[in-house]
């Protein structure tokens, strides 16, 4: 269990007797979610719900079998005592090893990928308990709520909560692809999640308007289950740019897996002055058995770098991974999975999807990450979360396609110039 699960699970086993009384002040709102989630459930069905809590919307679906999973001990033991037809587990979601050879028809994760360390982790444990007609739900708040919910935790009206990451339906769509699951619906619901006599109402059967739901509280999303994609070994090069570095090249190899069918790891150093390119040949010298290669930088700039570390790799897949590490090279098995598996020609990293520590990202850097993710988007009819991460990922074959196309477009401007300013001789 991570540091951060740990402290959710103390967090929770703090408060877990307080949690009746929030649930019966927030009524409504929880009232709705059962109402819902039930409604996309059928009665008698084998169900798992994962941060099952105090056990209440397993209970509301009145499955035929029913198992819930809360991280919290105190939260399962009061569960258990409260619904005892019911089975409840203490474990972690990123493990369900407590279940492993069981399959459900439902499984429920509402209210729980914000606090997950590694939601990509849970999806893959969740797709081994599915059948092909298995529906996976899950429920999450909206982030333009977010400053609504701090002030109402704030003010009382809320159940104070730990830090959450705001995933948003595009990002959970997006896992879902890398993870085997279709999204066969999506809703939005609960424009007002106060109860006030027959104004509630009618503000929400409002705010389920086209338009009006997208500032609904509660997004929900229905998947199912697609075959795992069968993987193609290919081999790797991973390109690290650059300058000053000299105190992470040892973690960049050490922490760097084996992956791929080879993996090739090239720095290409732009003219350092702390003695990077001595660390280099140290861990080149140290770790013989690895595929590592130093090259010296003609040129300035970390575009030119890549270039130069792509025209001289030789392997299927590349990937850039940035010498400071701000994405973990742990992470880049993930990249090199859902490329073997055909789930994308190009993969662009991005650090904006869970919590990042204070200091990680100055504010006027997000301010201009979100201007650039918003206008390359748009350009290439591709979402993009966070351009300015180093860490992407293509084919081999795709780069060798971009260099002609570039060298192609680079004569045409070139002779188009030419033309325009050439001077006819007399």
């Amino acid at each position: 269990m991570s540091k951060h699960s740990q402290q959710i699970a103390e967090y929770y086993d703090r408060i877990a007797g307080e949690v009746p009384r929030w649930r019966q002040r927030n009524h409504y709102y929880h009232e709705d979610v059962c109402r819902y989630v039930s409604y996309l459930c059928g009665n008698n069905r084998r169900v798992l719900e994962l941060g099952s809590g105090t056990g209440d919307l397993l209970a509301a679906v009145k499955p035929s079998y029913g198992v819930g999973i809360d991280i919290s001990t105190a939260m399962v033991e009061q569960a258990q005592q409260k619904y005892p037809a019911l089975h409840f587990r203490q474990g972690d979601a990123h493990n369900l090893e407590s279940v492993k050879g069981e399959t459900f028809d439902i499984i429920i994760l509402s209210d729980l990928v914000g606090y997950l360390d590694d939601v990509q982790t849970c999806l893959e444990q969740v797709h081994q308990l599915c059948t092909p007609e298995t529906r996976l739900i899950i429920s999450n708040y909206s982030f333009m709520w977010e400053p609504g919910l701090v002030l109402a935790e704030k003010l009382g009206f809320k159940m104070p909560n730990p830090q959450q990451s705001w995933l948003s339906p595009d990002d959970l769509r997006n896992l879902m692809t890398l993870t085997d699951f279709r999204v066969v619906k999506t809703e939005r619901r609960l424009l007002w999640p106060f109860y006030i006599p027959l104004l509630s109402t009618l503000i929400n059967h409002i705010g389920s308007l086209p338009g009006i739901n997208a500032a609904c509280l509660t997004n929900y999303m229905v998947a199912r289950p697609l075959a795992a994609g069968t993987a193609q070994p290919a081999s790797v090069t991973v390109v690290i740019p650059c300058r000053n570095e000299r105190g992470n090249i040892n973690d960049a190899i050490a922490r760097m897996p084996e992956f791929g069918s080879h993996l090739e790891i090239i720095f290409v150093d732009g003219h350092s002055q702390d003695g990077t390119v001595d660390e280099i040949r140290r861990v080149m010298a140290a770790w013989p058995d690895k595929d590592i290669k130093l090259m010296i930088q003609q040129g300035k700039g970390k575009g030119d770098a890549v270039r130069m570390g792509f025209a001289a790799a030789q392997c299927d897949i590349l990937m850039i991974l940035d010498a400071d590490l701000t994405v973990p090279p742990e992470d880049l098995p993930r990249f090199y999975q859902a490329m073997v598996r055909n789930k994308a020609e190009f993969l662009n990293g991005s650090r904006l999807v869970y919590p990042m520590e204070d200091q990680a990202m100055r504010l006027l850097n997000l301010f201009a990450n979100k201007i650039f993710a918003i206008t390359f988007s748009w350009l290439l009819g591709q979402r993009l979360k966070d351009t300015l991460c180093g860490t992407k990922c293509c084919g081999a074959r795709i780069m060798k396609n971009w260099r002609r196309i570039a060298a192609t477009l680079a004569s045409l401007i070139r002779s188009a110039i030419s033309t325009c300013c050439s001077v006819p001789a007399r």
